[in-house]
């Protein structure tokens, strides 16, 4: 198994891709701390992962909050003895509106959780990782953090951002044996894209808007998470992997 003997912590792990990247984790080997605000959609996965023989906690945590990001790398610690991989994927999107009518509030708020979540949760990881000999930490970035789409101002730049700090730290920990790769999702069957789905006239388009023709699956972006956080990806750092269906090139 890839990660035999490995310890995780998979932010926003209560549905979607990170409840995806949590169960194929555990099942190559790692234990497991999903973490979200969604404490029901949480103990769901970690049933999930123990009923398949797999370790794993529940750690509620606001990823925007200094001391939950905190707390949550000390549970890790405290129920499994060592952190090696982060998979940073906690993210929310926004109201579909003009930059000037988004408001204040909601773009602070996608900003802490997309953004400052990323850094807070490297920020806690990777002093432990030091003292457990390295690491891999995956950020989840978007399709949208590299192409942009009009009406997701505050959600474009957080996942710009998000690769942009990914660069950073892959520049800043690499000597300590930590790599810091990113994912950035095309549109994928998550609840963030349910508003698409009831638009009627667009959705015909987005869900067919890449090479392949069609949506993606949590569980294929989980496959590539997988890759990056293993020793199968051991000489890759400060790298953004496109898992889109080839919307980069459409």
């Amino acid at each position: 198994m890839r990660l035999d003997g490995k310890v995780a912590i998979v932010t926003g792990g209560a549905s979607g891709i990170g409840r995806a990247t949590a169960i194929r984790f555990a099942d190559e080997g790692a234990k497991v701390a999903v973490s979200d605000i969604d404490e029901t959609g949480g103990e769901e996965t970690v049933r999930l992962i123990r009923e398949r023989g797999g370790e794993a906690i529940f750690v509620k945590a606001d990823v925007a909050c200094a001391n939950e990001v905190h707390d949550l790398v000390q549970a890790t610690i405290a129920s499994f003895g060592g952190l090696h991989i982060l998979f940073n994927n906690a993210g929310i999107g926004h109201s579909e509106v003009r930059s000037t009518e988004l408001s204040e509030e909601e773009w602070d708020r996608v900003i802490d959780v997309n953004l400052k979540g990323v850094f807070l949760g490297i920020k806690y990881a990777v002093p432990v990782m030091k003292q457990c000999g390295g690491g891999a930490i995956v950020n989840t970035s978007s399709l949208l953090g590299i192409k942009g789409k009009k009406y997701e101002s505050a959600y474009n730049a957080s996942k710009a951002g998000v690769i942009l700090l990914t660069k950073n730290a892959a520049l800043e920990y690499g000597k300590f044996n930590i790599r810091v790769n990113a994912v950035a999702p095309g549109v994928i069957d998550t609840n963030i894209i349910t508003p698409w789905k009831q638009d009627a006239r667009k959705w015909p388009i987005i869900s067919k808007a890449n090479a392949l023709g069609r949506i993606g699956t949590p569980e294929e972006v989980a496959n590539a998470v997988l890759f990056l956080a293993s020793d199968e990806a051991s000489f890759i750092t400060g790298a953004t992997l496109s898992v889109d269906g080839g919307g980069l090139t459409f």
